[in-house]
């Protein structure tokens, strides 16, 4: 059941009676490329730069304005940001580590890093592939908080 609707209408859950702790989310984005994509990479440099490490920063940026962008998710202030994207042709896989000591998880920061280096992957590639797809993003891991810890099997 969700908590973010009282009486049919939208709330943001209460969380001023939890402690605030430590808490870790890790998750992931899998964009796959066709062949043509992945030759930039050989050189690693676009005009726009390294493809790769601008999705990186795309995703750290993104982390910070989650509660800009989901609605009813608390603005919680993030201790670290690590955006990691990996080419294994014709894969590209991004892994965003997410930290804070907080009321609440950092889920949804660490999904939104990687959700933004996908997307921002994808915009520097569309002129010479517009077969990218971008796939599995999920959560790995979390951390902290009342539930405990958490590990995608």
């Amino acid at each position: 059941m969700s908590n973010h609707f009282k009486e049919g209408h939208p709330v943001m859950v209460d969380v001023s009676d939890k402690s605030a702790t430590s808490r870790v989310a890790v998750a992931e984005a899998v964009v796959v490329l066709s062949k043509d994509a992945t030759g930039v990479f050989e050189e690693r440099s676009m005009s726009k730069g390294d493809p790769i490490s601008v999705a990186e920063l795309a995703g750290i940026m993104a982390a910070k304005k989650t509660s800009d962008l989901i609605p009813l998710c608390h603005q919680i202030p993030l201790s670290s940001v690590q955006v990691q994207g990996e080419l294994d042709v014709p894969l590209v896989r991004f892994e965003a580590l997410c930290k804070t000591t907080a009321q609440t998880g950092v889920e949804m920061e660490a999904l939104t890093a990687v959700s933004v280096a996908a997307l921002t992957l994808y915009d520097m590639l569309k002129g010479m592939d517009k077969g990218i797809e971008i796939q599995a993003i999920r959560l790995l891991s979390k951390s902290g908080g009342r539930s405990g810890t958490w590990l995608r099997s």
